[in-house]
């Protein structure tokens, strides 16, 4: 099929060498040959009058023409995508779909397990990817990397729908034989070590927000890339770490040891919003799995 003389076959040849950068890789992605891709390039390049990829090094990089059209061209196959290939009826006994779901190291750790366990009781052939999240997850929804997003309602996208899907305090979490355990204050809060998260796509944890936002500094002795991890690694010294209590009640569950104590600062609580591409509104398997995810955090509660 032809819009003004442009195979539209090219343009999911065109999305993938975007967002990839890579010939090779591309051909890969859409499972057909290097040279084939090659050619679907040659023929966009002729089209568009403009190089698209350009070899800097060993490396392709994109010309301002391709990096123009990338948002574009992502946003017509997403439509497709939803209009066409989304099937009208869903039955989870019998469905084979496979759905993506973007997290963050917290959801993972804490809302994922009980909705895994909920699907594969209810839906049994339907194959969930997850997907870590980004530093702009709601920029990965829109591009369709992405068929559901849990993330923080600050990180979310205002031009998507969403649902509220928790909100969890902030607790301090140390080790069972600090002393900070019986008595928290804040100057003990202050004068303490602490273990803090760095995201690894860069940016500032939550925590960080909030004691910035309060006007506390605390010196961070250790920081980790992982949510999951910050529980742990306060056992045994004299150190305490900011964690959401869900995540906290989890691992003083499993690695035992542990103290939780309330903050002697008022601390707003993390919201989550489960948020899906508008275009998907109406897509029942979504809404079915929307449904499934409250219920496994209300169970989960």
């Amino acid at each position: 099929m032809r819009f003004q003389n442009l195979d539209l076959n090219l343009l999911a040849a065109l999305d993938k060498l975007i967002r990839l950068q890579s010939v090779s890789r591309a051909a890969d992605e859409l499972s057909i040959t290097q040279s084939a891709m090659s050619n679907a390039l040659n023929r966009l390049r002729m089209y568009f009058d403009d190089p698209l990829l350009v070899q800097v090094g060993r490396r392709m990089e994109l010309t301002p023409r391709a990096e123009s059209l990338a948002g574009p061209v992502r946003d017509i196959l997403v439509r497709i995508e939803a209009a066409v290939a989304t099937p009208p009826d869903f039955d989870p006994l019998t469905s084979t779909r496979t759905i993506a779901l973007m997290v963050s190291d917290y959801s993972l750790a804490t809302v994922v397990p009980p909705f895994v366990r909920r699907i594969a009781r209810a839906a049994p052939g339907m194959k969930l990817a997850i997907k870590a999240q980004r530093t702009y997850p709601g920029l990965q929804l829109e591009r369709g990397d992405t068929d559901l997003l849990i993330a923080p309602r600050v990180y979310s996208s205002p031009d998507h729908p969403s649902d509220p899907l928790l909100a969890d305090p902030m607790v301090c979490v140390m080790d069972a034989a600090n002393p900070l355990a019986q008595r928290m204050d804040l100057q003990g809060f202050a004068q303490a070590q602490h273990v803090g998260m760095e995201p690894p796509v860069g940016g500032q944890s939550y925590a960080s927000h909030l004691l910035r936002d309060a006007g506390v500094e605390v010196t961070i002795a250790v920081t980790s890339f992982s949510f999951h991890s910050l529980p742990d690694l306060v056992r045994g010294t004299d150190r305490i770490t900011l964690v959401q209590r869900r995540l906290a009640e989890r691992m003083a569950r499993e690695v035992g040891g542990l103290a939780l104590v309330e903050p002697p600062i008022a601390m707003a609580p993390l919201e989550q919003v489960l948020q899906w591409h508008s275009m998907r509104d109406t897509d029942p398997a979504l809404i079915w799995l929307r449904r499934q995810l409250h219920a496994s955090v209300a169970e989960d509660a």
